[in-house]
């Protein structure tokens, strides 16, 4: 069986591939392949809205690969923020509908009326940003902005962030007091290698 995963980017392909490297390796073991697909490739640099271009694009991928692979499940596992990126959506119900509109409409253009293609196919989201692991790391995060004491401004848990002061936006902020926001803002000095796990 193989398990294909479409994300936004490949920083969160990299991760999710870090994070599960011991699940996806047992699961090869066990004949499944889990693998992860970034919408825009390896190339994020090339312009473009990464999560609108997954949440048009992914559901035709996802009909392909459920046609011609009938051994496969397909995965859209988007971030929920930003909200109303593709079509309107603020919670994950209505980005599921969403998607899942998408993906009748693929199935309609090509003149597919099987219903257990829906069964292969899944949807989840990141509700929360990889930053917030940061925030809620604390000490963590004073030692890699190089200071003894920090002020928090962001809400405690720090789930409760909402769309208009996401994790993201103020980690950036604080790695900006700090000079340590290089000017490609897609690495920042959290990247994968650098997290202090």
């Amino acid at each position: 069986m193989r398990v294909i995963i479409y994300v936004e980017g490949s920083s969160d392909k990299n991760a999710m591939e870090v994070l599960l490297e011991s699940l996806i390796a047992e699961k090869l073991q066990q004949g499944i392949s889990i693998e992860f697909f970034p919408i825009k490739g390896g190339n994020n640099d090339r312009g473009g809205d990464a999560k609108k271009e997954l949440l048009l694009n992914a559901p035709t991928k996802a009909v392909n690969i459920l046609c011609n692979n009938p051994d496969s499940i397909a995965i859209i596992l988007p971030d929920l923020y930003p909200q109303n990126k593709g079509f309107t959506h603020e919670t994950f119900q209505d980005l599921e509908k969403g998607i899942m509109d998408k993906f009748y409409q693929a199935l309609q253009k090509r003149g597919i009326q099987d219903e257990r293609l829906k069964e292969r196919f899944k949807i989840f989201c990141f509700k929360y940003e990889m930053e917030a692991l940061i925030l809620a790391a604390e000490s963590a995060l004073q030692t890699q902005l190089g200071v003894t004491s920090l002020t928090v401004t962001w809400k405690i848990p720090v789930e409760d962030q909402n769309h208009n002061s996401p994790p993201c936006q103020i980690v950036e902020k604080l790695c900006l007091r700090r000079n340590l926001w290089p000017n490609n803002r897609r690495s920042h000095p959290f990247s994968r290698h650098r997290i202090i796990y």
